[in-house]
């Protein structure tokens, strides 16, 4: 491991240092307000997804307070072992220095992995565990150490705790395991001790969900009908197309499991690959859900191409740069290591009717700060009293959570918002004189008020559409039962 360690070293420091770099710019995307705001309601789940990124929120609030800087050290430290661990896992595949550093340079490579080990999401925390189960289940194909599917089954339970599509993990590798040595580890009572610390880790969860109705169905159904029904059955093949020279390495990997003479004890690996593929390919999942599997394919890969250059094995370094050098430019475009104005010239937008359109997760990460700012104004012009029996209403989870999170440096009182996990979380003072509205339409507010006034409409250079254009309303003089209206939203909060 020694003389292996100076390559992992180096490419772990080079991978967080870009990420050093561009997590301090911009400024919180929706996602992350929402996961910080979850943190301040610690329970064994959530309306959107399980309670992990909330312990890893409140931890990060510990210790950095709410510093962008500081939230986002966590999933760049999931994304470093990640690399760190497709480096160990190419080691543990029988390649030597060469494998584990291109290895590892794919991960330098592949251009999602940016994104994901940046924004303060389960992504990163979610790959990091897939790639950890792939990792023990190799150790355990190595040595037979019962050890080995203890920890498989802890790390398969904190990842039920983290992200509800590793149970297509957990299916990809449950039938590849009938392939391994006849299927001989159904025979292992360590494997069902495996399954059972998995459910042990997961049962709170389980429990918070039959105790709220559900609501990953709730949510799974509105994600289909909303997002994922309206997904072309190709795009999710044709998106991991995007990345040709990573997507060679990965190919190569697949492969090697499945027909390679040095490779096929971890045939196993490349047949859950497969199932894991096809089974989301068929469910219309997410591009994205699918980069999870790519980091244990790239140490398959890697090996591979070592063990067909072993007669000049200097050639791996060409690959290697191969692989490296076209995704380098295109790095600004999946994390924010540009300032805004040097990233609106390099990719040559141009300014119309006031606006610049960002691509990607960008514009979300623009106005939160703008929008508190001026509840805050609105919110420090009522008197004492009206402050004291003020709520904050805002449209979406984006709104909620800026207000919440950034607000707190204002002293403005929590927010209330009828989208996702903030609807459980109530209404605060159904008698409050005073309501700021941001975000709700002119016949939403109208409908449950008999005073309405618009006191400005919200705009931003940078912002996404959605929050382009919104109106903030101070409000008075309920005309509607509030617990009720608040009740009667319930089918529609994941709208």
């Amino acid at each position: 491991m020694r003389k292996y360690l100076p390559i992992i070293l180096i490419l772990s420091t080079i991978k967080f240092m870009i990420h050093w770099f561009g997590n301090q710019n911009y400024g919180f995307h929706r996602d992350e307000l929402l996961h910080l705001s979850v943190s301040e309601h610690l329970d064994w789940g959530f309306m959107e997804f399980p309670p992990f990124i909330g312990v890893i929120a409140k931890i990060s609030y510990w210790l950095f307070d709410y510093s962008l800087l500081g939230v986002r050290l966590f999933p760049t430290l999931a994304g470093v072992g990640i690399l760190i661990l497709c480096c160990l896992i190419a080691k543990e595949l029988g390649g030597k220095s060469r494998a584990v550093l291109l290895s590892g340079i794919c991960i330098l490579a592949f251009l999602p992995f940016y994104r994901n080990h940046t924004l303060f999401q389960p992504v990163a925390f979610d790959q990091l565990f897939w790639t950890l189960g792939f990792y023990f289940i190799i150790k355990f194909i190595n040595t037979q150490n019962k050890k080995y599917l203890v920890l498989l089954g802890i790390t398969l339970g904190l990842g039920l705790m983290t992200k509800y599509t590793i149970l297509v993990w957990a299916f990809g590798i449950f039938v590849s395991l009938i392939f391994h040595q006849k299927g001989q580890i159904f025979k292992n009572k360590w494997f069902y001790i495996s399954a059972l610390v998995s459910l042990l880790i997961f049962l709170p969860n389980i429990i918070w969900q039959i105790y709220y109705d559900f609501p990953l169905l709730k949510h799974l159904q509105a994600l289909n009908d909303k997002q994922l029904d309206g997904i072309n059955p190709m795009e999710f093949g044709l998106e991991q197309l995007k990345y040709p020279f990573t997507l060679v390495i990965s190919l190569l990997g697949i492969s090697a499991f499945l027909i390679d003479k040095n490779l096929k004890k971890y045939r196993t690996i490349g047949i859950a690959a497969l199932v894991i593929f096809f089974t989301m390919w068929l469910l219309h999942s997410k591009a994205y859900y699918i980069f999870a599997i790519y980091p244990v394919l790239f140490a398959g890969g890697a090996v591979k191409i070592e063990s067909l250059l072993s007669g000049k094995p200097s050639l791996v370094y060409v690959v290697a740069v191969i692989v490296l050098l076209p995704s380098i430019y295109f790095i600004p475009e999946a994390i924010p290591i540009l300032p805004i104005e040097k990233y609106v010239e390099y990719k040559g937008l141009e300014e119309r009717n006031g606006r610049i359109e960002l691509t990607g997760d960008y514009a979300d990460m623009f106005g939160w700060e703008e929008q508190v700012k001026l509840v805050d104004s609105v919110y420090q012009s009522l008197s004492s009293k009206e402050k004291d029996n003020c709520v904050l209403w805002a449209e979406n989870y984006g709104e909620a959570g800026a207000l919440k999170i950034l607000g707190k440096r204002y002293g403005l009182p929590n927010p209330i918002s009828r989208h996702g996990s903030f609807w459980i979380w109530g209404y605060g003072n159904k008698n409050a004189d005073v309501w700021i509205s941001v975000g709700n339409e002119k016949p939403s507010v109208e409908y449950v008020f008999e005073e309405v006034e618009l006191v400005k409409i919200i705009t931003h250079k940078y912002a996404i559409e959605e929050e382009n254009g919104i109106p903030l309303y101070i409000c008075r003089r309920p005309k509607i039962d509030i617990d009720k209206w608040w009740k009667d939203y319930e089918k529609h909060i994941f709208n």
